[in-house]
């Protein structure tokens, strides 16, 4: 049976293979999440469980349940499991441990590696695996020992290690799950617990292929004489640009929720919550009690989440970035995008509005079967005071965020199936779900003569 099962997963494409491992992982976790020893009452809705294993493995950090208080410990160390499985990806630790144990890696696999975390092929996948162990491993475990010192005089060692341990895990793989019902509200006074967290966040959320190139480039003499690749300079300024707009506009908006606080404090709360939006999922102050303007500038930083072979889910940073240089390029005359004196190919900007465009319509397509399907909350003046808390929830859960104005509890379960799809579509991302619904693009169709029509 397993041979059998190999040989069928050793013929799927790339694609199919990476959604399978996250489906087959989610079953698993429901499977554990429902067991009586996974929560103190002993018992879980199931719809609630694959909806809890679905947010930890897309590391999305979106409940139905408080995670401190309604799992046990060995639930809550399911959850951890699952959000780091997810954080890393199925199939990078799949393809390692065959590597540990000296099996044969299938081919599909090692394109799935390739499609994750590089943009070009290259023959180091392997070292590049190992450095994403090693980094994460040691990213984490310096995060856990942080928020330790920052615990241990108010909880017990064992206790404080604990809780250390399980938010560094979920800050650096974007998951945003705390045990704590208002996530870090009460903590947010505090210098250590925010840059730690910060720190964690953006770490898991700049890429790994980037990290491996500073890496690279500080260790191998060969490398330091070459140029930053377009891959890492746009990351980093991109990443940056989002981080820094969205605090500073949070800054101005959010005059009367933050009136009380220093300024030193409000610049804490407000760049935390920007860094948050980059897929984490924590949150310093109340969402629901934000305004409007804010909770639509925290919409646009939550579609484009993190960069490409990370731990965070949603629209890439990358695909931002070309998507403005090209409209700016367009306004400056330019046939050519060029973006750090390299001209990006016309196949990657079709595909980032491709991908856009895709996005917006599973978003809105969400969006519209949750209110649709749950008469409650799409009608009547009530209903439409509740559309803005359930776009930001779909969008939230499309950017695999965790963000929430506490829309997601009331979810009927129709709503939750489709958060769910939602979730693991963000995660796996739309070019892998379209291959996947639509299968491999034509290379060649028919030609006729063009004829123009007027667009604006």
């Amino acid at each position: 049976m397993l041979e059998w099962t190999l040989r069928k997963l050793s013929i799927l494409h790339p694609a199919n293979l990476l959604l399978f491992s996250y489906l087959a992982t989610i079953a698993v976790g429901t499977g554990l999440l429902m067991l009586p020893a996974a929560t103190v009452s002993g018992s879980i809705n199931p719809t609630d469980a694959l909806f809890t294993a679905t947010s930890a493995v897309c590391v999305t950090g979106l409940i139905v349940v408080d995670t401190g208080s309604y799992f046990s410990l060995f639930g809550q160390g399911v959850i951890l499991a699952l959000i780091q499985l997810g954080g890393l990806g199925i199939m990078t630790i799949s393809v390692t441990l065959f590597q540990l144990v000296g099996k044969k890696v299938f081919f599909q696999s090692r394109m799935a590696m390739q499609e994750v975390f590089s943009h070009t092929p290259r023959d180091d996948i392997y070292s590049l695996l190992r450095s994403i162990f090693v980094f994460t491993a040691t990213v984490e475990l310096a995060g856990a020992t942080l928020l330790f010192f920052h615990w241990w005089q108010s909880y017990p060692v064992s206790e404080a290690l604990y809780l250390g341990l399980f938010h560094s895990v979920s800050a650096f793989c974007n998951a945003g799950f705390s045990l704590f019902a208002n996530s870090f509200i009460d903590e947010r006074g505090s210098v250590l617990l925010n840059a730690t967290i910060c720190t964690l966040i953006v770490l898991g959320g700049l890429g790994f292929p980037v990290v491996y190139e500073l890496y690279r480039r500080t260790t191998s003499k060969q490398q330091r004489s070459r140029r930053f690749s377009v891959q890492f300079k746009t990351v980093l300024v991109t990443t940056g640009l989002l981080i820094f707009l969205g605090a500073a506009i949070l800054l101005i908006t959010e005059k009367n929720l933050l009136q009380n606080a220093s300024f030193g404090d409000r610049l804490m709360m407000t760049l935390f919550q920007s860094i948050t939006c980059r897929t984490a999922g924590f949150n310093t102050v109340d969402i629901g009690g934000l305004n409007s303007a804010s909770l639509a500038f925290m919409m646009f930083l939550m579609y484009f989440g993190a960069s490409p072979g990370s731990c965070g889910g949603g629209i890439k940073t990358t695909t931002f970035a070309v998507l403005a240089a090209f409209s700016w390029s367009r306004l400056k005359g330019r046939a050519r995008l060029n973006m750090f004196q390299k001209s990006i190919p016309q196949e990657t900007v079709a595909k980032s509005i491709s991908v856009v465009v895709l996005s917006i319509a599973i978003i809105l397509a969400a969006l519209f079967l949750i209110l649709f399907t749950d008469p409650a909350h799409g009608s009547g003046a009530e209903g439409h005071q509740q559309y803005l808390s359930f776009l930001f929830e779909t969008i939230s859960a499309f950017g695999t965020v965790g963000l929430s104005m506490g829309a997601t509890a009331t979810l009927n379960g129709i709503g939750k199936f489709i958060v769910i799809v939602v979730m693991i579509i963000g995660r796996v991302g739309v070019p892998t779900f379209a291959y996947i619904i639509a299968g491999p693009p034509a290379r060649k169709g028919l030609e006729f003569a063009e004829e123009n029509l007027m667009i604006g």
